[in-house]
């Protein structure tokens, strides 16, 4: 398997390069052969190339196997004419990564005051509010007139259709339930049509067991008991907005892990921001972006009918949760280590065969 891994910014480069350490261990125990490229992206780039995706990239990426990025400075990043290209936002469009997976779980030994739960939020990832990637040419935000700004939402039956499935598979390996998260009562048209989409592909996978929330009120079951949920689909903008929530409520977004997924490609994705107020410090935890790279082995895995790249996956994840519960991680979640020490107590842990194989 061959990876493309871009550092990024900020904190970017110290979990990135915990997270390669972890990666290559996992390579090492499951004899996955795993080679990593490494390019510079964000501001790396833009010093050195003159743009934060210097031309030719994309190529490479689309070449490899798998794409790891870590955070980027987006708010930085103001004007694409001047080579200032939103990283993130660039790979999600050109690769066509239309689901975006962000699950969120709770770890034994870290105390949480929302008590145990494994889920799973499938954000479509394409369109919805998001001016800078549902315009073929353009900006879907307007500037009216100095005093008023119209922000126009694109959903199609395409998109609509295509997040449903992902998710519904999804939910027949997991638990089978999946709860459709809109606001059809009063966004009739654009949530409306999502919402009749997403029960209309359900139909066609039996045993899942399907309901909706608008998402006013999930926020609110979300946090009263989160073990009731399963898989959860959304429109971009909801989902941005819930699976930051969901992870926080594990014990902290630093969790949480996200792959962009696409027919064709996958982007493994540190949950959070790039964080350049503690940069350098060794105290970022590593372990956002580890799971994000476990979930992109184990889809690698799937997609070439590989079984002992998801069984690395899993024992990345088990590595994880042993570290957890062993406090060998960063303070944030608990622990005690700096950066580098805890990306390196979780592919000790790996090496030594305690973790699930």
């Amino acid at each position: 398997m061959r990876i493309v891994l871009l550092p990024g910014d900020g904190i970017g480069p110290e979990i990135a390069a915990a997270t390669h350490n972890v990666l290559r261990a996992a390579s090492e125990r499951f004899q996955l052969n795993v080679q990593i490229e490494e390019h510079a992206v964000g501001h790396a780039s833009l010093q050195k190339f003159g743009a934060t995706v210097r031309p030719g990239l994309l190529e490479i990426v689309r070449n490899a196997d798998g794409l790891i990025l870590g955070p980027t400075a987006t708010a930085d990043f103001k004007d694409e004419g001047s080579g200032e290209i939103n990283p993130s936002k660039y790979f999600r469009k050109n690769l066509d990564l239309f689901a975006n997976l962000r699950p969120a779980r709770t770890y034994p030994g870290m105390r949480n005051a929302f008590g145990t739960f494994d889920l799973v939020v499938v954000r479509e990832n394409t369109e919805g509010f998001y001016a800078d990637r549902n315009m073929e040419q353009g900006n879907s935000e307007l500037l009216v007139t100095p005093d008023v700004v119209v922000s126009l939402r694109r959903i199609t039956r395409h998109c609509c259709e295509r997040i449903a499935h992902a998710a519904c598979k999804l939910a027949t390996k997991r638990r089978k339930h999946l709860t459709i998260v809109h606001k059809a009562n009063v966004l009739k048209i654009g949530d409306g049509m999502f919402l009749d989409i997403c029960r209309e592909i359900a139909r066609g996978y039996p045993g899942l067991a399907v309901d909706d929330i608008l998402v006013d009120a999930m926020m609110a079951h979300v946090v009263r008991q989160p073990d009731r949920f399963d898989v959860i689909v959304a429109t971009n903008m909801f989902g941005d907005i819930l699976s930051d929530l969901t992870a926080e409520l594990s014990g902290s977004l630093g969790l949480g892990g996200s792959l962009n997924v696409g027919a064709e490609h996958a982007m493994a994705q540190a949950a959070h921001g790039s964080a350049p107020d503690i940069a350098g410090q060794d105290v970022a935890n590593p372990i956002s972006l580890i799971l994000s790279t476990a979930l992109l082995l184990a889809w690698h895995g799937e997609r070439r009918g590989d079984a002992k790249f998801e069984t690395a996956a899993a024992a990345i994840e088990s590595a994880v949760a042993i570290a957890m519960q062993q406090g060998q991680a960063t303070k944030d979640v608990g622990g005690h280590l700096g950066t580098v020490a805890a990306g390196r107590a979780i592919a000790e842990i790996l090496q030594s065969g305690t973790a699930m194989r």
